[in-house]
């Protein structure tokens, strides 16, 4: 399946919170919180969507990367079930870690759940390290692993 990109908005909140609380059942973000997000002039939210259906949105990713500011973080990314395993997550990284790099970012920040292996696995094969953990960080009781990746300049196809 193919996806597009575009950047979120908040007409888009309903579809990103119902992402939101099936994904991230116990640790779901507030309405008011990822509102908030889509507003922040530091922030960059995208969506995916399947060509032709625009209002069906299968996934969606933020980043926080103040302009000129050296460090950025990744805030959330979720992809629906039906959509997993299909490289959309890896897209919407690659997109991300761009608009890290555009904005001025050196070093680019996230947490990750410890119980969570296959997006640790995606991180590390995009050039994240550990570089840390926060014990009992998500409900008390899940370890959040601390990832960082020091961006690489951008590459072109010309040798």
């Amino acid at each position: 399946m193919t996806w597009q990109l575009r950047a979120a908005t908040p007409d888009d909140l309903d579809a990103i919170m119902a992402i939101e609380t099936s994904v991230f059942p116990e640790d779901a973000w507030s309405s008011a919180s990822m509102l908030a997000e889509l507003h922040d002039r530091n922030g960059y939210y995208l969506v995916a969507f399947p060509p032709g259906d625009p209002a069906r949105i299968d996934a969606y990713a933020g980043l926080r990367a103040p302009r000129r500011q050296p460090q950025a973080d990744i805030q959330t990314i979720a992809v629906v079930e039906d959509a997993r395993r299909q490289g959309l997550g890896r897209v919407l990284m690659l997109r991300l870690i761009d608009e890290a790099r555009e904005r001025g970012a050196t070093e680019l920040f996230l947490e990750v759940r410890a119980d969570n292996p296959g997006a640790q696995t995606l991180y590390a094969s995009l050039g994240f390290e550990q570089i840390a953990v926060r014990p009992k960080y998500y409900g008390g009781v899940v370890d959040a692993v601390i990832m960082r990746l020091t961006i690489p300049a951008p590459r072109t196809g010309i040798a």
